[in-house]
């Protein structure tokens, strides 16, 4: 596996979970991952659905992905590298996907929305990113729910424990437009 890790890490678990919880997967499903930067979300979805098309614009991203897949022994991933809109012009319907980068995400989500069958899971960490996809699936007819996930893990401190929280993340959840 390439050791460079792309810029902005990987989803912390908990918050994973709650995105894929919100999805709810099922095996015959296909999931776009766009901006799927580590991998991580792909290669933990792998294990739920039929196939999943991962997507970064960041080459580097991709080659790190590929090689995290590989070594988890994930074969039903397809990866891409190039932009979410590219992508997305020629792109099959999908059942569910997650979006983890918020490039273009003003202009990705109308396009996107049409591409998937029944959920659309957006991660953010800035607020004004929460603003404009949440007021974007609001336009589109789309919006489902906001989450504010904080989460705090446990850590020694002497003889007892202490807890250091994790970057608090923005979930948010939309339908997909997409005829069945």
């Amino acid at each position: 596996m390439d050791d460079v890790m792309p810029a902005g890490g990987p989803t912390q678990d908990e918050v994973m979970a709650i995105s894929l919880f919100k999805m709810g997967l099922r095996p015959q499903d296909s999931l776009l991952d766009l901006g799927c930067g580590t991998g991580k979300v792909s290669i933990a979805a792998a294990g739920f659905v039929q196939k999943v098309c991962a997507v970064d614009r960041r080459p580097e991203a991709i080659a790190y992905a590929t090689g995290a897949a590989k070594a988890a022994g994930r074969t039903n991933i397809e990866f891409f590298s190039g932009e979410a809109s590219d992508f997305l012009a020629s792109a099959p319907v999908f059942d569910c996907a997650f979006v983890g980068g918020s490039q273009q995400i003003e202009t990705i989500l109308p396009i996107l929305s049409g591409k998937v069958r029944r959920v659309i899971v957006v991660n953010a960490v800035l607020v004004s990113t929460l603003a404009t996809v949440t007021a974007t699936m609001q336009r589109l007819g789309i919006f489902r729910e906001a989450l504010h996930v904080q989460v705090a893990r446990s850590h020694e401190l002497g003889k007892s424990l202490m807890f250091k929280p994790i970057d608090p993340v923005y979930i948010i959840v939309g339908s997909g437009a997409a005829c069945s």
